[in-house]
């Protein structure tokens, strides 16, 4: 498998790995300060609604991180970009 291969496999599976929690604690965040703003419950549309949110954000996050964190880890910058050739 290439190192590129690797690299992008790991940044799937790492953000894969966050998603679930990174999405509940933006929720929760999101939730608690609607709620302070109000002064009052969300209904439960509006918390749904919230949810959905949470999982865009947590996703742009999650890949983001991900990817630089790999980057790093594996030391990529060894190995050139993907796109070039020769």
């Amino acid at each position: 498998m290439s190192p590129w291969t690797y690299y992008w496999v790991s940044v799937l599976v790492l953000a894969g790995l966050l998603l679930w929690p990174v999405s509940r604690l933006v929720w929760a965040l999101s939730v608690r300060r609607l709620e302070r703003r109000r002064g009052a419950a969300l209904s439960e549309a509006e918390s749904r609604g919230q949810l959905g949110r949470a999982w865009f954000v947590a996703i742009i996050v999650c890949v983001l991180f991900s990817a630089l964190f790999n980057y790093q880890l594996l030391d990529m910058a060894a190995y050139g970009s993907p796109w070039m050739t020769g």
